[in-house]
């Protein structure tokens, strides 16, 4: 067990655990598809057996930045678009530390798409679970960069003329190891997505589609949905990059013609995550480096003290 926190606690874990103690009320509409990344996300971590006190959950600005408030764990909530930076730091000071990090589409493939990318590409060990609604729903409407062209909205009143980005594709051509796509109407499946996502060593990716009743009627409830791993029509490789990207984009393209695809697309479990790479060259320390903070005897070093002067 670490010495600051509950990390390491071998122990039943219930799902209620995850509901703060002084329950905020949430603010998302009725029929929001977030309610539905929030009851998987506590179901996920108890089937792991992770206690609150494991788990750091950052949060990026948006209707899914509300995700921290009603989660009962660590929580930072950051400003736009850099949920992942925060959440890359956190891992690397501490290892043994569950994190998780939330966004919406225009959150992590517009505004923080770089960190988005980056963050695939090196394959830092965490899960990163985006809202995809199709729009930006807080700020009330707004085309998003998976809005499909031709949608209306405040600041497309003629209709968007850009094609939507492809973030499944997008993931795997950066470098995920874990790529997955779940929907709210799916709970069962992405409490189980999640779960896998969480468990993997290396960058999880999981696009959950979460209607927007309010601003963004035209997706519905993303309904009817197919999981691909449980229809015939679907005969793919998971863990080979290239049957992978064919099933990505063959799944992209469906979703604006009204059929829904979702499951499992990729998982390589072979390839070392970014800490685990550089703690093999000697350039992180094995023990966590937050737990420094808590050794009073610790002699602190300075990057000058590591690196040799330039000759």
């Amino acid at each position: 067990m670490s010495a600051f926190n509950a990390i390491g606690e071998n122990r039943e874990v219930e799902r209620e655990e995850f509901t703060p103690g002084i329950e905020p009320q949430a603010t998302w509409c009725p029929g929001c598809g977030d309610f539905a990344v929030l009851k998987s996300l506590k179901g996920a971590m108890s089937d792991l057996g992770k206690s609150p006190d494991e788990i750091l959950l950052a949060t990026g600005i948006g209707c899914s930045g509300k995700l921290s408030s009603y989660f009962e764990s660590y929580g930072f909530h950051t400003i736009h678009g850099r949920s992942l930076p925060i959440a890359r730091a956190a891992k690397l000071a501490n290892p043994d530390l569950e994190v998780v990090a939330a966004g919406g589409d225009g959150d992590g493939y517009g505004i923080g798409g770089n960190h988005f990318m980056h963050t695939a590409r090196e394959n830092h060990d965490m899960t990163y679970i985006v809202f995809n609604n199709e729009i930006f729903g807080l700020t009330k409407g707004q085309t998003s960069p998976t809005s499909p062209k031709g949608h209306k909205s405040k600041t497309q009143p003629h209709g968007s003329a850009k094609d939507p980005i492809r973030p499944l594709s997008l993931a795997l051509t950066s470098g995920a190891s874990y790529v997955a796509r779940t929907a709210a109407v799916n709970p069962n499946q992405a409490q189980e997505i999640l779960t896998e996502a969480i468990e993997h060593d290396g960058f999880a990716h999981v696009d959950f589609l979460t209607q927007c009743p309010t601003w963004n009627k035209d997706a519905k409830q993303y309904v009817p949905y197919v999981d691909v791993q449980q229809n015939d029509d679907y005969d793919f490789d998971i863990s080979d990059r290239k049957e992978a990207a064919e099933m990505m984009y063959e799944t992209e393209s469906a979703l604006y013609e009204g059929k829904v695809l979702t499951g499992r697309f990729y998982h390589d479990e072979n390839r070392h995550s970014y800490g685990s790479e550089k703690r093999s060259v000697g350039e992180m320390p094995e023990e966590p480096l937050a737990e420094r903070y808590h050794d009073a005897d610790y002699e602190w070093e300075r990057s000058y003290d590591l690196l040799d002067a330039h000759k």
